[in-house]
């Protein structure tokens, strides 16, 4: 098996999910469960009774029939919606879970970044947690000794290396956290999107991280909802669907069949989408792009006003809306935020159950969008959904000059040119 890293045949993962856990204290009362369960399920159902699936079939496979083969040195990226499996396959390729079918067989040494925490004891220093996570890994202590000074300087710790990490912010957490995951030589490194949690120059910090890693013929695998930084550091991608492989090919073929999943999704009805995350006490019922001169088209132009319409199915405390726009190849274009207030924002008790994002020129040159949305309330994340709805912006004017895509960029600002002669 020298030419395989990651093996994974027929695997599922199923959860039981909902309803009230009870407790047995009899072997009669566990086999009288066992004998009732089916007629019970079957007369909720006939009442009308029955409250979803966790009523019905009280299970969910996370993963179902899932095979393939990574090979060593390749950078795979993980690709998929919320609910899709991705974190769950890799908490089975890093052992924190067993499968429920099938298996998957690894060869070699795993380091993983899967949360923030995992693996780490909080009550134990950041020094103490490094010697840790490398046994756990399978290092010998002069190991360690060797990689210690290079793990501390790239997590920007060292003031910190004998403090509890429980007093570390998830900041400091995630930057030690993938500094051991990646010093410690693991011939497999398994990265969820942990990242986010660090600020940019550190996120830049450990691609460049994962790109050394790569370039040394280990194995990466990589989830993470960004296009184009999986496109930048991945060749190949799996995109994972309704827990099985929709697609898996090169990266550009797994992204394509991701965004047109998107494009799919966005025509159903936002109240009926499942596959959104957050607390769920406030829901995001409906989207629209519109332009602000009589609001009756979705399609926007250059230089030209533009209208943000989302709808949600009760207001929270501290209550706000976050939307955030990629283009055609996922790539993070620009992001709004209600709760950063500016001197124009107003209130309009008037407006009941909507928030409205009004923009006097829109820079985005011509092509198509999309748009995930999220709403916090009560100092916590409440809904989010991604291609909440998708959008398309023609030819127009910024400042009087045109603006041409190129195929390369998708914002325009106003500007001017001073030259030096009429030629």
């Amino acid at each position: 098996m020298d030419d395989i890293a990651i093996n994974v045949e027929a695997l599922g993962k199923k959860y039981h999910i909902g309803g009230i856990q009870k407790s047995y204290y009899r072997l009669t009362d566990q086999l009288a469960d066992i004998v009732t369960a089916p007629f019970r399920r079957a007369g909720n159902l006939i009442r009308g009774d029955a409250r979803g699936v966790a009523e019905l079939g009280e299970t969910i496979w996370a993963l179902k029939d899932i095979s393939f083969q990574i090979k060593p040195g390749e950078v795979v990226g993980i690709i998929g919606r919320n609910g899709a499996g991705k974190s769950t396959l890799l908490k089975i390729l890093s052992g924190i879970t067993d499968p429920t079918d099938g298996y998957a067989d690894i060869y070699g040494r795993v380091g993983s970044l899967l949360e923030v925490g995992t693996g780490f004891h909080p009550d134990l220093t950041g020094r103490e947690n490094i010697y840790l996570n490398g046994a756990i890994l399978g290092m010998k202590k002069t190991e360690i000794d060797r990689k210690l000074d290079e793990i501390v300087a790239f997590a920007e710790i060292d003031k910190f290396l004998d403090t509890p990490v429980k007093h570390y912010s998830s900041g400091m957490y995630v930057r030690l956290a993938f500094s051991v995951a990646a010093h410690l030589e693991p011939e497999i490194l398994l990265v969820d999107e942990v990242l986010a949690v660090g600020d940019m120059a550190f996120q830049r910090k450990c691609l460049g991280k994962m790109d050394d890693v790569a370039q040394a013929g280990r194995t990466v695998v990589f989830v993470s909802h960004n296009m184009g930084l999986l496109q930048a550091l991945c060749q190949r991608g799996i995109f994972l669907h309704q827990g099985g492989v929709d697609t898996d090919g090169t990266i550009t073929e797994a992204v394509d069949a991701y965004l047109q999943t998107l494009e799919q999704a966005r025509s159903h009805d936002l109240s009926k989408r499942t596959d959104r995350k957050g607390q769920g006490h406030a829901r995001l019922l409906g989207a629209e792009v519109v332009n602000d001169s009589d609001g009756s088209s979705s399609i926007l132009k250059t230089g030209q006003p533009a209208r943000f319409v989302f709808y949600v199915d009760t207001l929270l405390l501290g209550m706000a809306c976050d939307f955030h726009i990629y283009d055609t190849i996922g790539q993070p274009v620009t992001s709004f935020k209600s709760r950063l207030r500016g001197p124009k924002d107003a209130y309009d008790p008037s407006l009941g159950l909507k928030f409205v994002c009004d923009i006097d020129e829109l820079l985005l040159l011509p092509g198509r969008y999309r748009i995930d949305v999220a709403i916090v309330g009560d100092n916590r994340l409440q809904d989010f959904i991604e291609a909440a709805a998708v959008f398309e912006v023609g030819d127009g004017h910024v400042g009087g000059r045109p603006a041409q895509h190129d195929g390369k960029f998708s914002v325009v600002m106003s500007h001017r040119w001073t030259l030096p002669t009429k030629l």
